[in-house]
């Protein structure tokens, strides 16, 4: 009878106490990024001085747990989305403790880097799947705005304490780093949490756990071709960009940091309206939207990028305002994420494809990032910084022409 009562209990649990566990959990996934991805870079360069080329060969072990999370997640899907969401969080803290305490060897860092982005890139179409979850029993736009705007509020706040840190000479580099070890110990917090929320509300936010080993439909082509454009725009925000300023202009960690800060600032605003404009003007729209306003802004970074390089000009005042305004907007379409999200699950057959068609969407688009991060470091050496935004904005304009044909329900 007790066993009965506690079923009963666990059903009559609302949608919102478990959204209220799930962002204080994204909040968490938010400072672990801004104690670990946001300053690899930094790390890379500081730790290991890498040129250019050697930063798009180690885009290799980090991209390709992205491609590979497409199997590791049909291995496990039968354990459910909230299960596997807890696995993915202890790899990034296992990876990211060792950076943190230990100087390997290249080839060992490489190997402790593929565990961290593992778990990294498996959380990326859970932690999608998990929020539509929630956000089907109510707005969905708005409920996910709200998700991603939590992220980066806190995305925000740990660059802020990872600029003080670098800036004081609290944080470095040098053996132990902490800042990795802090956000390792984020990553199990946000396990922990999640651990909590499949005992009160798996129902609710787990999803179909029978779900299709492998998906891949006719339907879904649009939604593929937009994720293998972002997938090679993406790496080119990631790497590239900051890379103008780490190499080009030598900015350090405590400037990268601020850097996040202000784009997560703006990121916490952004992101419900965002929300808001899905549920009001429709996906096709702004995603139209997204694609112009990034083909403007490559093909003024080629400009600015060209000019450092040949020191045609020295930076200064607006030039240099200029640099952190490309910078900060550049930023803000890992932010457009969620629309593509949606519309997966908006041209969804069947909800069992959700998961599977995340993951799969995520494994092309690690592909493209894959093998774009390593032609880009290339053309990078031997023509120059300006091409490669050019062939960014050249994707933004095949984003912009596979918008055009999204149907609106």
């Amino acid at each position: 009878m007790n066993l009965e009562e506690n079923k009963t209990e666990e059903r009559q649990v609302s949608p919102e106490t478990v959204l209220k566990i799930f962002l204080v959990a994204t909040a968490f996934v938010g400072l672990a990024g801004g104690f670990s991805d946001s300053i690899l870079a930094n790390y890379f360069k500081d730790a290991y001085a890498v040129n250019a080329a050697q930063r798009g060969f180690i885009e290799l072990p980090r991209e390709l747990p992205g491609v590979l999370s497409l199997l590791f997640l049909a291995w496990l899907s039968a354990f459910g989305n909230l299960r596997n969401a807890v696995l993915a969080q202890l790899l990034g803290a296992v990876g990211l403790v060792v950076l943190g305490l230990f100087r390997p060897s290249y080839a060992v860092m490489l190997l402790f880097l593929f565990i961290f982005s593992t778990g990294v890139h498996m959380f990326i179409p859970l932690g999608d799947s998990i929020g539509l979850s929630l956000a089907q029993r109510m707005n969905m736009g708005r409920v996910m705005g709200r998700i991603n705007s939590v992220r980066m509020a806190f995305l925000m706040i740990s660059g802020v304490l990872t600029f003080v840190g670098f800036r004081f000479g609290w944080f470095s580099f040098e053996l132990p780093a902490w800042v990795f070890i802090i956000g390792a110990a984020c990553f199990f917090v946000v396990g922990v949490l999640l651990v909590v929320q499949r005992r009160i509300g798996k129902d609710l936010s787990d999803g179909p756990v029978e779900q299709t080993k492998f998906v891949f439909r006719k339907a879904y082509r649009r939604y593929y071709l937009i994720c293998a454009v972002f997938g090679g725009r993406k790496q080119i925000m990631y790497v590239y960009s900051p890379w103008v300023l780490i190499d080009l202009l030598d900015f350090k960690a405590d400037t990268i940091s601020i850097l996040a800060v202000v784009g997560s600032l703006i990121g916490i605003f952004f992101m419900p309206v965002v929300g808001r404009w899905i549920d009001h003007f429709g996906i096709r729209r702004v995603m139209t939207a997204e694609a112009l306003a990034f083909i403007a802004v490559y093909i003024a970074y080629g400009f600015l990028s060209r000019w450092v390089n040949n020191n045609a000009v020295v930076l200064t005042g607006i030039g240099m305002m200029l640099v952190y305004l490309l910078n900060i907007v550049d930023r803000m379409s890992a932010q457009f994420s969620m629309v593509r999200s949606i519309y997966m699950r908006s041209i969804a057959l069947v909800p069992e494809d959700v998961t599977p068609s995340l993951t799969l969407g995520m494994a092309i688009d690690h592909v493209v990032a894959i093998v774009g991060s390593y032609i880009c470091g290339l053309v990078w050496f031997r023509w120059g910084p300006e091409f490669v935004f050019l062939i960014a904005g050249a994707l933004s304009l095949v984003n912009l022409i596979a918008a055009q044909g999204i149907k609106e329900n």
